[in-house]
């Protein structure tokens, strides 16, 4: 399995490259962050000139990060000269001005220079200093050309492996590897303008309804604007299969959570009437509700509880008290209950049987003797008079 970008199972890059030497370099966790920079744009000769930590040297192994390949192929030299002799063409890179009469190039151009000349065969070699003090004026004269990088002026100094990884970088597009590994899958194609309008049309007129496009007269510039805004996007046939999916939730509503659950608000109501008649749902023999009865519940909330519990969350008198919704006490399940204020809440329908009363008197009960407050709320009041009914709850919890 490959790593983060090493893949041992894809071929070595083989095809001619310049030779990267090293000039004295001090430091062996640099010469293995420069073997690494190599090998990520596929140079593979590097060439140390009198390595000041002598050679080999654990520590650039352990920086090469699986470049054993570049270090195993290390080549030792005593001197710049020696390291360049069979070299036709040299490029020395330097952050300082050695007022020398030769070209200075960017690391672009001379990869642009070198590209063509390795193809056809010549021995290139790029040149790196000293960590300190980079290469002296000698060393300079060697080479053809001067390579030298736009930075900072006042912090113009690079990390050896850094000024390696520029040029290489620059290098291994040159020599026709610039084509990205991969790019982003194009899963659906772009959108027809046909299903786009169609989009269009379903959204302003939803918003329509809303009186979104007001004033009158700025109707045809809020319209064009509105679809200009998508036309910029761009999207594909998904994004607006996505879009609509978005628009009719938000206006219709969807069956889940959306909705609370697979029953409208009515159906909800008639579900707890049902239950309420029947003792919670217990069955003869059980000492608790029926299991997923809760659930349920939670699933399918009546118009009047969901208002409630939205209250119940957003408002600062009860956020954070604790408050659940549909839970079980003991036998019973009660529309919202805080566990630490021992406080239940119920919701009384506008109307029940006389067993689903009688139920309730017993639930009440059941609850006292067990130290649990029980404050009532008719549902009608939440729906009609949100603000007096959440007045009255605090004052009752506190």
């Amino acid at each position: 399995m490959p790593g983060a970008g090493t893949d041992k199972t894809r071929r070595w890059l083989t095809t001619p490259a310049p030779i990267v030497v090293l000039v004295e370099p001090q430091l062996g966790e640099n010469i293995g962050a420069a073997a690494r920079a190599m090998a990520n744009f596929g140079l593979s000769r590097l060439r140390l000139v009198k390595p000041l930590q002598g050679w080999p040297n654990e520590k650039a192994r352990v920086m090469a990060s699986g470049a054993d390949r570049v270090l195993e192929a290390v080549e030792l030299y005593d001197s710049l000269e020696a390291a360049i002799a069979d070299c036709s063409f040299v490029l020395a890179t330097t952050a300082r001005v050695h007022d020398q009469a030769k070209p200075v190039v960017g690391a672009d151009a001379a990869a642009a220079e070198l590209a063509p000349r390795v193809a056809g065969g010549e021995t290139a070699a790029l040149v790196f200093g000293r960590e300190r003090i980079g290469l002296e004026n000698h060393e300079v004269a060697l080479a053809d050309r001067i390579i030298t990088l736009p930075v900072n002026p006042a912090f113009a100094s690079l990390n050896l492996a850094q000024a390696v990884v520029i040029v290489a970088y620059e290098w291994f597009k040159a020599s026709g590897y610039g084509a990205l590994p991969f790019t982003a899958p194009e899963k659906s194609p772009p959108v027809a303008k046909q299903q786009l309008a169609a989009f269009f049309a379903d959204i302003e007129r939803e918003l329509e309804k809303t009186e979104f496009f007001r004033p009158e007269e700025k109707r045809a510039t809020m319209r064009i604007n509105l679809r200009n805004i998508f036309q910029r996007m761009e999207p594909s046939q998904q994004d607006i299969r996505t879009l609509h999916g978005v628009i009719t939730a938000l206006v219709h509503g969807r069956k889940g959570p959306a909705r609370g659950g697979v029953l409208d608000s009515e159906e909800a109501q008639r579900l707890r009437d049902l239950i309420a008649e029947h003792g919670a749902g217990r069955v003869p023999g059980e000492r608790g509700p029926v299991r997923g009865l809760a659930r349920l519940l939670r699933r399918n909330p009546t118009e009047a509880e969901r208002i409630l519990w939205q209250a119940l969350t957003n408002d600062r008198r009860f956020a954070g008290r604790g408050f659940k919704r549909q839970v079980p006490i003991g036998v019973h399940i009660t529309d919202f209950v805080s566990f630490p204020l021992r406080c239940v809440i119920e919701l009384l329908p506008p109307s029940e049987n006389e067993q689903a009363a009688q139920n309730r008197v017993e639930r009440r009960a059941w609850l006292a003797d067990h130290d649990y407050r029980v404050v009532e709320v008719q549902a009608e009041d939440v729906e009609q008079d949100l603000a007096g009914a959440l007045d009255k709850l605090a004052a009752a919890i506190a």
